[in-house]
């Protein structure tokens, strides 16, 4: 079993941190919140400390599920940063959802301070996190993810390095892109199934058995249909990573033109007071439609 750390105790650490515990590890969080982190060592033991560096004091691996690209620099970096506190040898897991730059960036200071950092974006949701079922796609050194890979395990149901650094966080980014078309799909037929007059549950039972079958489909459709939004994968937070998509695009020269569209579709759902709806709220926008 390893000493490690975990920094960022949100809907998705919490529980993360928590399966590793359970493994048999010995485990420090790092919250900015610090209640939340004192509420998590009620529940699981392990320990809790004030900053990301005394966290990671000689923790062998760290593990990260921070907000976006600044607060990551935030808890590597810096006098009280996690890469202060590791001692050489250890390795940095990056669970967080940001931009390749930055996972570029922290690669290179990782690597400069004698750790190994690797992008291991996760997903799966709140429910895959807290079941331990989570899709986790990684970036980074062969030597460092086969040492990490273990560990991760604790809450994996598949856990995979695609490449180089870098190369997880664009796996994520196929996943979100990929989601964004199929809920706008599954949000116009939900509603076409509404206009039409037909029975929603009983459509989906029969188009989920074919070629129309998703994972979106089979877990998102009854909350759909009733429009409740409370599950899951915010909008907030979805269209940050599209922008991330987008902007990365940019860079590449790949054309995203239904994810675009999807992206500015999320915009209406925030300026409909949805910014904290799950991400299948698309089928509100279109309900809210038929009310101008």
């Amino acid at each position: 079993m390893a000493k490690l750390a975990f920094l960022g105790l949100g809907v998705m650490g919490y529980p993360m941190a928590g399966h590793l515990q359970k493994a048999g590890h010995e485990v420090t969080v790092y919250n900015r919140t610090a209640a939340k982190a004192e509420k998590w060592v009620d529940e699981y033991g392990g320990a809790s400390a004030a900053t990301p560096a005394e966290a990671a004091k000689g923790a062998d691996f760290v593990m990260s599920c921070v907000g976006n690209d600044d607060d990551l620099r935030g808890v590597c970096l810096g006098e009280e940063g996690a890469f202060a506190g590791m001692t050489s040898g250890g390795i940095f897991v990056d669970h967080t959802t940001v931009s390749a730059k930055v996972t570029s960036e922290l690669y290179a200071a990782a690597s400069e301070a004698g750790l190994g950092f690797v992008d291991a974006p996760i997903s799966g949701g709140q429910a895959g996190a807290e079941n331990g079922v989570l899709s986790v796609m990684c970036g980074g050194d062969a030597d460092s993810y086969a040492k990490a890979e273990p560990v991760i395990a604790a809450y994996a149901r598949i856990c995979r390095r695609i490449g180089d650094s870098g190369a997880g966080q664009m796996t994520k980014m196929c996943n979100q892109i990929a989601i964004a078309g199929l809920v706008q799909g599954l949000s116009e037929a939900l509603h076409f199934a509404e206009k039409a007059g037909l029975d929603g549950a009983a459509v989906v039972e029969v188009i989920s058995q074919g070629a129309a079958g998703s994972w979106q489909m089979s877990n998102r459709y009854e909350t759909m249909i009733a429009d409740e939004f409370e599950h899951g994968f915010a909008v907030d937070w979805m269209r940050k990573d599209l922008g991330i998509c987008l902007d990365t695009a940019d860079e590449t020269g790949a054309s995203l033109p239904v994810t675009a569209l999807v992206d500015q579709f999320y915009k209406d759902v925030q300026k409909l007071g949805g910014g904290r709806w799950d991400t299948s709220s698309l089928i509100r926008r279109l309900r809210a439609l038929e009310t101008r």
